[in-house]
């Protein structure tokens, strides 16, 4: 209460229709400030500058502190400062970064729209304060964090992953909650095991995951292991949001050196991370992935192997290497060959600026090395290792097949049913999300294992599976197209390190028997159909454009019965208050949301397209999938989805009309 005083007490000008603590609070609630600009009359001004003062003030990093008073004082001297006051306004003047079923993500900058320690504590303040809220009367509650290897470059490496995981760390400890902080850089499977491993109430990983090198985030895991779903991101945004959370507890940045100066050793957690249990937690992780029964599945799949695949592995920068490796041991598979330049985590992503195994070109330097030295297989984790991108070398035409994330999902599905569901004592069920490919259904339909559809992301297909298990299923597997696999129940969410181990088993299976992942693929798709997948994505920095396009495909309610030449069969809508054309009351089955909206036209020739805005980045995303008539040849497929994704958007989307752009031309 000092320190809000203290807020009220300051720059209260009688020129200032606001006073300083009312400015303050609009903008970390969300609230825009007008910005700077050299027309503003004198009592327009400095509304942002006191807010940007006062929120230096509270900003226990001296780096982003400094940075922001210098901008202060640029724009306050004499003949103001244009390039200062440009950069204040984008600082400041926007609302404060937003937290959803993906936690936090943004770049690293000073101020409530960016990714940075204050931000941070007035998070974990908010997240705490939920936690005892929603468990009350426990006196035994615990957190657990783990965090990658980020941090910005431009702020001289202050603002990183293991700050802002040592922040959370006291935030709760000060609220009276027990925190485990994981030692090192961790992957984020390793988190999601953390959480159920320590009967933890939530589990923080501080990751952007694929994102560019400037970004971060704040990852948050209910005490189930499986990301947060609503309501429950609603319930901690508001906490975040109350004055009382948004003001420091306490002054963190001194406790942080007070920490630092009890140690003597060069620790960098300064003491307070846990080694030992961080090494019992990874330990178990991997026993659990004995356990669940695919090593078991694999070791008899490939006993008396004589050849095997000669495999490479890039961790894109991240912290995937160790994992990865550990993994290959526990499959019992001959080391891998890590791609040098990319092995070690380096916070600025040297030879890649998306490191994602799914953008283009994103692994080209991993193939050329993986050419040079004569590999058959590819393995690519993201730089949190919860994905995993897989590429082959076709050695008759030469050239590299990467393979898509519905390809994988196919092939692992298919492996798993088949090494270890067709004798399994339970029944057995795998999910995927409505915007996968339709063909583990159709397997599922064909084999007899129970499928199920999900809402797109992975807390929904992990929540799923949950459930499953705990109506007495066997649940081998879950994935969505966005390259995310789980395998065997080991985690209710994505994880690339036992993904890994699977699929380059699987890979040795078959070379021993003179087949490849290709070959592999095409046999399964001449029994289950060929499904082909136009899946891909335009760059839209604007909300309000994406949502303009989706009113329009809605017509008022009346929606598309035809596009171009194609008649729709079906519309599903998942956006609020939702429409299902299929259903008897046109209610959709799915969970619906007007935050994140997706609108789905099934079409009379059996082609499904898709559309949803991403959760995280500035993509306006679409899937359309297209099954083959019965003995058509694949070519003849692509041909025909070509055509008509073209069609549909251009017809739906109108491209160029509305400013998106694809990755191609950015």
């Amino acid at each position: 209460m000092q320190l809000l005083g203290i807020i009220r007490l300051t720059f209260l000008l009688s020129t200032n229709p606001f006073p300083q603590h009312i400015l303050y609070h609009k903008l970390q609630r969300g609230h825009c400030l007008p910005s700077i600009t050299p027309s503003m009359t004198s009592h327009e001004t400095p509304n942002l500058l006191h807010a940007a003062k006062e929120w230096a003030r509270l900003d226990p990093n001296p780096e982003t502190s400094s940075y922001v008073n210098n901008l202060v004082a640029r724009v306050e001297g004499e003949g103001g400062d244009d390039i200062a006051s440009r950069e204040l306004d984008s600082l400041f003047a926007s609302e404060r970064i937003q937290f959803g079923t993906a936690g936090l993500r943004g770049p690293m900058l000073p101020g409530p729209s960016g990714m940075n320690d204050l931000v941070v504590i007035q998070s974990a303040q908010g997240l705490a304060r939920y936690i005892l809220g929603t468990n009350r009367g426990n006196p035994n509650l615990r957190a657990v964090v783990g965090h990658d290897h980020r941090s910005s470059s431009k702020f001289n490496r202050s603002i990183s992953s293991k700050k802002f995981a040592m922040y959370t760390k006291l935030v709760f400890e000060h609220a009276g909650i027990k925190c485990t902080l994981l030692d090192g850089y961790v992957a984020t499977p390793i988190l999601s095991y953390a959480v159920k491993y320590l009967d933890a109430a939530v589990g923080i990983m501080v990751t952007a995951s694929h994102n560019p090198s400037q970004d971060n985030g704040y990852k948050i895991y209910w005490n189930d292991g499986c990301q947060i779903r609503s309501p429950m991101d609603a319930g901690i945004a508001n906490e975040i949001g109350k004055e009382a959370n948004l003001l420091p507890w306490i002054d963190y940045g001194k406790q942080l050196q007070l920490q630092k100066l009890k140690v003597e050793s060069d620790d960098e957690c300064f003491g307070l991370s846990d080694p030992f249990q961080t090494k019992c937690i990874e330990d178990a992780y991997f026993q659990s992935i004995i356990a669940s029964g695919v090593v078991t599945g694999m070791n008899d799949a490939t006993h008396g192997i004589i050849s095997q695949p000669k495999f490479a592995y890039t961790a894109m920068h991240g912290v995937g290497s160790p994992y990865a490796r550990r993994s290959f041991q526990v499959f019992n598979l001959p080391p891998f060959l890590a791609v040098p330049s990319q092995e070690q985590p380096d916070p600025d992503f040297p030879t890649v600026s998306f490191p994602n195994p799914e953008e283009k070109g994103a692994l080209d330097i991993a193939m050329a090395f993986s050419s040079e030295n004569k590999c058959d297989i590819l393995l690519a984790n993201d730089p949190d290792a919860d994905r995993l991108g897989v590429a082959e070398f076709d050695k008759k035409s030469g050239e590299w097949t990467v393979f898509a994330g519905d390809q994988i999902g196919t092939l692992l599905g298919h492996w798993l049913w088949e090494m270890i569901g067709k004798t399994s004592d339970q029944p057995v069920a795998m999910c995927a999300s409505t915007v996968s490919s339709k063909m583990l259904a159709t397997m599922g339909q064909m084999e007899g294992f129970h499928f199920e559809e999900t809402l797109t992301g992975f807390k929904w297909i992990g929540s799923r599976l949950l459930t499953l298990q705990n109506q007495g299923f066997r649940v081998l597997f879950g994935y969505e197209e966005a390259i995310g696999y789980s395998c065997g129940g080991i985690i209710p969410d994505k994880d690339g390190i036992s993904a890994l181990g699977v699929i380059a088993t699987m890979a040795s299976w078959l070379y021993s028997r003179g087949e490849t992942l290709s070959s592999h693929l095409q046999k399964l798709h001449d029994k289950y159909g060929e499904f082909c997948c136009n899946n891909g994505y335009y760059r839209c920095n604007d909300p309000a454009i994406v949502s303009g396009i989706l009113k329009q495909m809605r017509k008022g309610g009346v929606y598309f019965d035809r596009v171009g030449a194609y008649d729709v069969d079906s519309i599903r809508d998942l956006g609020s208050p939702g429409y299902d054309s299929t259903t008897k009351d046109k209610v959709p089955t799915l969970p619906t949301s007007a935050s994140s909206p997706m609108i789905t036209f099934r079409f009379v020739n059996g082609c499904v397209a898709q559309f949803r805005a991403s959760g995280t980045e500035p993509k306006f995303k679409y899937y359309i999938e297209l099954r083959g008539k019965p003995g058509e040849k694949r070519s003849d497929v692509e041909r025909r989805l070509s055509e008509m994704s073209r069609i549909i958007l251009e017809e739906l989307l109108r491209p160029a009309e509305n400013g998106l752009l694809l990755p191609s031309n950015l």
